[in-house]
């Protein structure tokens, strides 16, 4: 790519900051950042825990299992991601994790005839069996799949996931960016849709919904822009983000980051607040 990746830029933030926080919707659970030792990262909250690999230069299975040691006790089910996702959708996410099963190890995503095993879930308890693999330097993710019980989630079964199939319908939750013109390429395409809504404080109690046409002072209780960030939704309108403000996406109250990312079909809601608690 010709420089770190996870630093890289993608309309108003960087690829590591949109991972992080687009699986952080899909999961119930904390969300571990996994890198080299000493390998420089953009700013993360506070939320997302960075841990450096145990061992250097063991490839995407070291990092699973740092991950995963890291997450022992703690849930049952993982969710590995790279960080060159840009289209990643919460949906996606759900919808993998969703895939797990009794007796099952790991669910895979199979998409226009390949498997996806960085874009999968994972037991967490095989944290062991990963450790295993390393010490005989079987270092490839399939070598955990050939050791493990693993379901395939193929494209008929993934978008059988309502919200996938409206959200993200090409799937492209799995395209990654493997060198410079793939960058480029991603860097041109426009940011996601979503739908904007501002309410004054005192309009209606708790977060509106999307029902609301039009609020007080005329501005229209929803429109629909392109926007890839909460700093860049809240720009669009006019809004400036402070503590005179409620901020909510798709009913769930979120904290005030502009970099938070925004996925395809998100409802932002702005409340403003500028009496009472």
């Amino acid at each position: 790519m010709g420089s770190s990746k996870p630093s890289l830029g993608w309309h108003g933030s960087t690829l590591v900051r949109r991972v992080v926080g687009i699986v952080a919707r899909g999961v119930d659970g904390p969300v571990v950042v996994v890198r080299s030792p000493g390998q420089s990262l953009p700013s993360l909250p506070d939320a997302f825990e960075v841990l450096d690999d145990l061992e250097e230069g063991r490839g995407p299975l070291g990092g699973l299992s740092t991950g995963l040691e890291a997450l022992a006790g703690r849930g049952e089910v993982a969710y590995l991601s790279s960080t060159d996702v840009p289209f990643l959708h919460p949906a996606f996410v759900r919808r993998v994790v969703n895939g797990m099963s009794a007796g099952v190890d790991a669910c895979v995503p199979c998409v226009r005839g390949f498997r996806q095993p960085l874009a999968a879930a994972y037991r967490v308890n095989l944290g062991p069996l990963v450790q295993s693999l390393l010490a005989s330097d079987r270092l490839r993710v399939s070598s955990l799949l050939e050791s493990c019980h693993w379901r395939a989630l193929d494209e008929a079964a993934l978008l059988a996931d309502p919200d996938l199939a409206r959200f993200d319908p090409g799937l492209e939750s799995v395209m990654n960016l493997n060198d410079s013109p793939d960058y480029q390429a991603a860097t041109v395409r426009p940011p996601p849709t979503v739908h904007v809504q501002r309410f004054n404080e005192g309009t209606r109690s708790g977060i509106p919904t999307s029902s609301d046409t039009r609020v007080r002072g005329g501005f229209p209780g929803r429109v629909t822009i392109r926007a890839a960030t909460l700093g860049a939704a809240a720009e669009a309108i006019g809004v400036i983000l402070s503590p005179h403000l409620v901020v909510a996406v798709n009913g769930d109250r979120i904290r005030q980051d502009p970099e938070e990312p925004l996925a395809e079909g998100d409802v932002v809601s702005f409340v403003r607040v500028d009496q009472g608690p």
